[in-house]
């Protein structure tokens, strides 16, 4: 059973770890590479993404290594067509925000929670239960409240 666990927590450590992302990375748009080849096929998109640094970030650097050899030797025609830039982001700012914004909606359920529980408390219902009296009490209320006013 222990080891049922160790084996499962070790693999969403390892999950999360592979989530995280670099900071800096080269983001291509590129025509498909069967574009190139053959003119009759519509052309779509393509993304390349590659971490490298930013005098790289060009057809050569981040396109030209993950494709072809076919597309190799049409570089002229197919890196004109490519759409390279640079992007940096701040990913330890964006992980505290979400931690920020998701401790202050722990926090607010929290306190609803504590005021579901404290108004279950004060509008506590009492215990006994009202009898109503029956009609025979009622018409010896009524003889003798007649008695009273007859003295």
């Amino acid at each position: 059973m222990i080891w049922k666990l160790i084996v499962i927590s070790s693999v969403l450590f390892v999950e999360v770890q592979a989530q995280f992302y670099e900071d800096k990375r080269c983001r291509c748009v590129c025509p498909t590479p069967a574009s190139i080849l053959n003119n009759t096929i519509k052309s779509n998109r393509t993304l390349y993404f590659a971490y490298v640094p930013p005098n790289k970030c060009n057809c050569d650097g981040v396109i030209l290594p993950k494709v072809s050899d076919e597309i190799r030797e049409n570089a002229q025609v197919f890196c004109p067509r490519c759409d390279c830039k640079y992007e940096t982001r701040n990913t330890t700012v964006i992980m505290v925000v979400v931690i920020l914004v998701v401790s202050m909606i722990m926090l607010l359920l929290g306190y609803y929670l504590f005021l579901l529980l404290l108004e279950m408390l004060v509008t506590k219902k009492p215990t006994y239960s009202y009898q109503i009296p029956s009609a025979s009490d009622e018409t010896e209320n009524l003889l003798m409240q007649e008695e009273e006013i007859e003295d």
